[in-house]
C-alpha cells in the first residue's frame, strides 16, 4: 500500500492503495466517482475516458502510481446539473444518449476535442476524434450533431466575449 495524492475534478484526495491499481478502479471504488464505466478493461471502448492534464485517456490503462499530483477530470467534473457544460447541454438537446453507458466517455473525449479546435468541426473530424469511443446503441448521428451544436455554442460565446 502507498499513500498517493490525487487532484480529481479540482479536489485534492489522499488515497491509500497499491500503486498497481488502475486509475479507473480508484475513481470508482475508492473515490465513488462512478461516471467512468468499465466495459472492456483494455482501452478499446472508451467508456472509461477521463482527462489527464487536459488530454483524453482511458483510465483502465493507467496505473494509479503514474498519476500522482496530476490533473484528473472525470465526466463528473465536466459540468454540474446547475451549470452544465455546452457539450452536456447539447447531448440533452439533441437526444444523443441512449443507454448512457458510453456517454460519459464520449462527453469527456468530445470536451477534450472541442478544447483543441477553434471552429465547428466537420463530421469526419468528429469521427476521427471519437475513434476510441464505441457506442453500440446509436449510429453516432445524434452524437455528432450534439458535438457540432456544442462547438457552435462555444464559438458564439467566444465571439460575444471578444466584442
Amino acid at each position: 500500500m502507498k499513500e498517493l495524492q490525487l487532484k480529481v475534478n479540482g479536489t485534492q484526495y489522499s488515497v491509500s492503495c497499491p500503486p498497481t491499481k488502475t486509475l479507473l478502479q480508484v475513481l470508482r471504488e475508492d473515490l465513488k466517482l462512478t461516471g467512468s464505466k468499465e466495459c472492456c478493461g483494455k482501452g478499446e471502448c472508451g467508456s472509461c475516458t477521463i482527462l489527464l492534464n487536459g488530454k483524453a485517456v482511458c483510465s483502465c490503462l493507467i496505473l494509479i502510481g503514474q498519476v500522482e499530483n496530476q490533473q484528473i477530470t472525470t465526466c463528473e467534473g465536466v459540468g454540474l446539473t446547475a451549470s452544465m457544460d455546452a457539450i452536456q447541454e447539447s447531448f440533452v438537446a439533441e437526444g444523443a444518449a441512449q443507454c448512457g453507458y458510453c456517454t460519459p466517455g464520449i462527453i469527456v473525449a468530445a470536451k477534450a476535442f472541442l478544447n483543441e479546435v477553434d471552429d465547428v468541426p466537420s463530421v469526419n473530424e468528429i469521427k476521427t476524434a471519437l475513434g476510441g469511443n464505441l457506442c453500440r446503441c446509436t449510429g453516432y448521428t445524434k452524437i455528432i450533431q450534439a458535438i457540432q451544436t456544442a462547438a457552435k455554442k462555444e464559438q458564439s460565446e467566444k465571439e460575444t466575449f471578444s466584442v
